[in-house]
């Protein structure tokens, strides 16, 4: 039986480029988790490390019944940190994608998703990698929770540096990420709607494998219409027209504003009344004196010059593991260790006798042959 710290391990559940999480018990309290362990060749690099560690210590700030949350840290025997979360034990979305369920759930789960992100957003967080298998479901005597997670590439809305992070998923990743332009909560607000689109489809609205195909994008090209294989109002063809516009300003410009979308079209489909919101989300004021303020869109001509990174699920396709490494830590920060090459003793042992029995030998022989 495998341990690690108070936790036994009964199993895994997926590995990625830079991490693997297991399936684990906690007998003290007697309840299912999950950890997420940095991989043993990654563990000693201090850059991703640090990065590994500031993911734990995001979710576990966020604190909020939507974002997966952190409840432990750790380091195991051989060196390696760890942090123990909520166990998902529905899954994610991207096992619906694969199985379709009603459109109206469908449309009511992205909306709870929606909600999801807007608590990043009003934490001036941006999360750049929005996938449906990033978006986790948990099953309780309450009813499903839907949970956002994988913060290991969010960056903070109030982060004046600039970089050429370009950290996503090229399929569900807005044409701005590709272009590492400056990113705000519209660019989470695109990858919903390919998140929705997929689940209602099967396939995201813009199938594209690499960063290349997805900037080469015509941006005159919308996504193909959907409502009438789904038996839905045109409404939705409009919604998706509008999420995945090139230009951002087209685009509902807060999660919240496309949830009340999602959720008035899954008001009138099939099997949109088979999920309701959980109670215990209390929506922010949206207007008057008392609204929070939402964060702030940058230009989206604004061009970054630094920094990167990516991991575990996060892992674009068709990109390099240099690439991947790349948008972990930050581009150009990673620096091999240099290697050394070391002899043992008895080799120098060896070369010395060896030198010293040429000597002897040529001696002898000069002296041999040379005298009279």
């Amino acid at each position: 039986m495998e341990m690690m710290g108070r936790y036994r391990i009964t199993g895994r559940i997926g590995a990625g480029s830079f991490a693997t999480v297991y399936h684990g018990q906690d007998d003290s309290l007697e309840v299912p988790v999950a950890i997420k362990v940095l991989a043993d060749n990654w563990s000693a690099n201090d850059d991703v490390r640090a990065r590994f560690l500031a993911e734990a210590r995001l979710l576990r700030r966020l604190n909020d019944e939507r974002i997966v949350r952190v409840y432990d840290i750790g380091t195991t025997d051989r060196g390696q940190p760890y942090f123990v979360m909520d166990l998902a034990d529905g899954g994610s979305l991207d096992h619906l994608r694969k199985h379709p369920v009603a459109p109206g759930l469908a449309l009511r789960l992205c909306a709870e998703a929606c909600r999801a992100l807007d608590v990043l957003h009003r934490n001036q967080l941006v999360h750049r990698d929005v996938t449906p298998g990033n978006i986790l479901l948990s099953t309780s005597s309450t009813g499903v929770r839907v949970m956002l997670a994988d913060l290991g590439v969010a960056k903070s809305l109030l982060d004046e540096q600039r970089d050429t992070m370009t950290a996503g998923t090229p399929a569900y990743m807005a044409p701005e990420q590709g272009r590492s332009t400056q990113l705000d909560q519209r660019s989470d607000v695109y990858s919903m709607a390919c998140v929705a689109y997929a689940l209602l489809t099967g396939r995201p609205p813009f199938p594209a494998r690499t960063l290349t195909e997805l900037v080469e994008r015509n941006p005159a090209i919308g996504p193909a219409p959907v409502a009438h294989l789904v038996d839905a109002p045109l409404l939705l063809d409009e919604v998706f027209a509008s999420a995945l516009a090139w230009d951002p300003n087209r685009r509902p410009q807060t999660a919240l504003q496309l949830a009340a979308a999602l959720d008035r079209l899954a008001d009138v489909m099939v099997g949109g009344d088979q999920y309701q919101p959980r109670q215990s989300y209390h929506a922010p004021v949206t207007s008057g004196p008392m609204a929070p303020s939402a964060p702030t869109a940058p230009t989206p001509s604004v061009i970054l010059t630094s920094g990167g990174r990516h991991d575990a699920s996060l892992r674009p396709d068709g990109q390099s593991p240099r690439g991947m490494l790349d948008n972990y830590i930050g581009a150009g920060r990673y620096r091999p260790a240099a290697t050394r090459e070391r002899q043992s003793p008895w080799l120098w042992v060896w070369v010395t006798l060896s030198a010293a029995a040429l000597l002897g030998l040529t001696m002898w022989a000069t002296v041999y042959f040379l005298s009279p």
